[in-house]
């Protein structure tokens, strides 16, 4: 596609916030992993790889637009109205408030009150009916999958020790 002269090139800037943090947390998590089972690192290394790639691929694409011209490495479009208005605020708050919690409350009704507040947020609050299955699936998943199968170390919370009991008393 070729770059209109007359259009005001993008503030690309604020665009590489979450990728370059995305990379910080993923060779962070990297680190952590060492001395964890064989199992874990596997699914540590899959996962955390596939995110670099696609944030190698986006940095690519915003040095291609640089260099046409097609952006400037500015920060003016980083928050402006239409971040409270769209709820990137409120996610950011509801990022926050899951690493607050998470060590009260347990992994899985963390994990599903962050999942659903923020589909509901994004969604706009409409269908909170099949927001509501949908976050409670897939929380009850994880805590299926890493706690119960994999005896991760996530934080244990009321759920977590109520399930215990359940399943120990048969």
């Amino acid at each position: 596609m070729a770059h209109d002269p007359n259009r005001a090139p993008r503030h690309l800037g604020a665009d590489l916030v979450i990728p370059i943090l995305a990379v910080v947390f993923t060779l962070y998590f990297f680190s952590t992993i060492w001395n964890s089972p064989w199992t874990a690192q596997v699914s540590a290394f899959s996962i955390g790889g596939v995110l670099l790639f696609i944030c190698l691929l986006f940095f690519i694409k915003v040095t291609g637009q640089l260099r046409r011209g097609e952006g400037r490495l500015t920060f003016t479009s980083l928050v402006n109205f239409e971040d409270i208005r769209s709820g990137r605020v409120a996610l950011i708050g509801t990022t926050i408030g899951f690493c607050v919690l998470i060590d009260t409350l347990g992994f899985t009704l963390t994990t599903f009150l962050f999942l659903w507040l923020s589909m509901a947020i994004l969604g706009a609050f409409k269908r909170l009916g099949r927001v509501t299955i949908t976050s409670a699936i897939l929380a009850f998943g994880g805590w299926a999958v890493f706690i119960l199968a994999f005896e991760t170390r996530f934080p244990r919370g009321w759920f977590e020790q109520t399930m215990q009991t359940v399943l120990s008393n048969g």
